[in-house]
C-alpha cells in the first residue's frame, strides 16, 4: 500500500514537471509562431522535455544522490547554450530570454519533484504570465520616463530600505507619533496614488475625461476637480463630460477613504459605510448621468503630477504627523467632542491625512463611532472644498452640476449617519 502511494506521487510530481515545460512551451511557441520548423532552438516539445528532465533529475537524486542530476543539469545549460548561440549568430538576435526560460523550467521540473507541488506551480504560471506579456511591459517602458521610475525606486526605497530601521514606538511627549506607523501610512497613500498614476499612462493621455477621472480620484480628486474646472473655461462644450469626470474622481476619493479605513480600522469602516457609501454612489449615479448628456470628439490632456516626487512624499508625511499631534492634544484638551470641529477643518484642505491620523487614533482612545463621525464630517468638508473650488474656477455649466452632486451627496451621506 505504502509503495502505491509514493509510486502515485511520483507519477504527480512527474506530471507536473511535464505540464509545467508544456505551459511555458505553448507561450514560448506562441511568440515565435512565424519562425519556419526546426529554426527555433526550443519549442513546446523542448520545453516539455527539459522540464520533465528536471523532474527526472529530482526523482533520481535521492537513488543516485547529487552528482548525477548535477551533471545532467550542466550538460544541459551546455546544450542549450550552444543552440542558443548558434541561432543568435544565423539571426543576429541576441535575446538571452529564451536560453534563460528553458533553464528556469528545467529547475521548475527539479522543483515540482523535491519540493512543495503548490508552490512550484504558482511560480510557473508567473513566469509564464512574465514571459507573455513582453509587449505591453515593453511598451510600458518605451512610455516610462525618467522621474517615474524615480518615483518607483522612491517607493521601493521608502518601502524596503527606510521601513525597516526606523523605530516601532512612539517618540514624542504626547505618545503621538510613531515613526514606524507614520511612515509605513505614507508608503500605503503614496502606492495607492502611484497606482493610480500609472493606469492614466497606460491609458494615454487622451485615453478619456471619464477614465482620466476615475484615476484621478486616486491621485488627488480635488487636483482633478480643479484642473477639469479650468478646463471647462477653455472648452466650455465639454463642460458636461468634465464635471461627470470630476464626479467620478469623488467617488473614487470616497471609496479610497473607505479602502484606508478597512486595512487600518475595519471597525472605523463598519461604522463609516452607512454614511461614505451612499454620498460615492451618488457622485458614481451623478457621473453616469452628465456623461450620457454628451459625447465629444477630443479627450482631455490631464495629467496629474507624479504623486511620488521626494517632496511631495515628504510634504504628505509632515502633514500627517502635525495632524496625528493635533489630533492627540486636542482629544487630551478637549476630549472627543472636539475632534469634529478638527476633522472639518483639516477636512477642507486634505482627507488622507485626518482619515488616516483618526483611523490611527480609534484603536487607542477613540471609539469606532466617534471616529467614523469625525471622518466623515472631514469628508463632507472636503467636498464643499471642492464645491467652491469649481465655482471660483470653472464654467457655470460645470459649477452647477458639480455643485448639484455634492449637495445630494451630503444629505445622502448624513441621512446615511443619521439612521445607521
Amino acid at each position: 500500500m505504502m509503495t502505491s502511494l509514493v509510486t502515485t506521487e511520483a507519477f504527480q510530481r512527474l506530471s507536473l514537471a511535464l505540464a509545467i515545460g508544456i505551459l511555458v512551451g505553448i507561450e514560448r511557441g506562441w511568440q515565435d509562431r512565424e519562425a519556419a520548423p526546426g529554426k527555433r532552438v526550443a519549442g513546446i516539445r523542448t520545453y516539455g522535455l527539459s522540464s520533465f528532465l528536471g523532474g527526472f533529475c529530482g526523482f533520481l537524486q535521492p537513488v543516485t544522490g547529487p552528482i548525477l542530476p548535477t551533471a545532467i543539469f550542466v550538460s544541459f545549460c551546455v546544450t542549450i547554450l550552444v543552440f542558443s548561440r548558434m541561432q543568435a549568430t544565423h539571426d543576429e538576435d541576441y535575446s538571452a530570454t529564451g536560453t534563460i526560460a528553458a533553464i528556469t523550467v528545467f529547475a521548475l521540473g527539479f522543483g515540482a519533484v523535491v519540493a512543495d507541488m503548490t508552490a512550484t506551480a504558482a511560480s510557473a504560471v508567473a513566469i509564464t504570465a512574465l514571459l507573455a506579456a513582453r509587449e505591453p511591459l515593453h511598451g510600458f517602458l518605451r512610455r516610462l520616463t525618467w522621474l517615474e521610475l524615480r518615483a518607483a525606486l522612491i517607493l521601493l526605497t521608502m518601502t524596503v530600505v527606510i521601513l525597516p530601521i526606523l523605530p516601532n514606538e512612539p517618540v514624542d511627549p504626547w505618545q503621538a507619533i510613531n515613526v514606524f506607523e507614520l511612515w509605513m501610512m505614507t508608503i500605503l497613500v503614496g502606492a495607492v496614488s502611484f497606482v493610480g498614476y500609472i493606469l492614466i499612462k497606460i491609458g494615454g493621455a487622451r485615453a478619456g475625461i471619464l477614465l482620466t477621472g476615475a484615476s484621478g480620484g486616486i491621485v488627488s480628486s480635488t487636483a482633478l476637480t480643479l484642473s477639469f474646472a479650468s478646463q471647462s473655461i477653455q472648452m466650455p462644450a465639454l463642460s458636461p463630460l468634465l464635471s461627470a469626470g470630476a464626479m467620478l474622481a469623488g467617488a473614487v476619493s470616497l471609496a479610497r477613504v473607505l479602502l484606508i479605513c478597512g486595512l487600518i480600522a475595519p471597525a472605523v469602516l463598519k461604522e463609516l459605510a452607512p454614511s461614505l457609501a451612499p454620498a460615492a454612489m451618488i457622485f458614481a449615479i451623478g457621473g453616469g448621468l452628465a456623461a450620457s448628456l454628451r459625447r465629444p470628439d477630443e479627450s482631455t490632456d490631464f495629467l496629474p503630477r507624479n504623486p511620488l516626487e521626494v517632496m511631495v512624499v515628504l510634504r504628505f508625511a509632515l502633514v500627517l504627523a502635525v495632524v496625528t499631534v493635533l489630533t492627540r492634544l486636542t482629544l487630551i484638551v478637549f476630549g472627543t467632542q472636539s475632534l469634529v470641529a478638527l476633522a472639518f477643518i483639516t477636512g477642507l484642505g486634505d482627507l488622507d491625512a485626518i482619515t488616516l491620523a483618526v483611523a490611527k487614533l480609534s484603536s487607542i482612545q477613540v471609539p469606532a463611532d466617534a471616529a467614523a463621525r469625525a471622518i466623515a464630517v472631514a469628508a463632507f468638508a472636503n467636498m464643499l472644498a471642492k464645491a467652491v473650488l469649481a465655482a471660483s474656477v470653472g464654467s457655470i455649466a460645470y459649477a452647477i452640476r458639480f455643485a448639484i452632486a455634492g449637495c445630494v451627496a451630503i444629505f445622502a451621506g448624513i441621512a446615511g449617519l443619521v439612521l445607521a
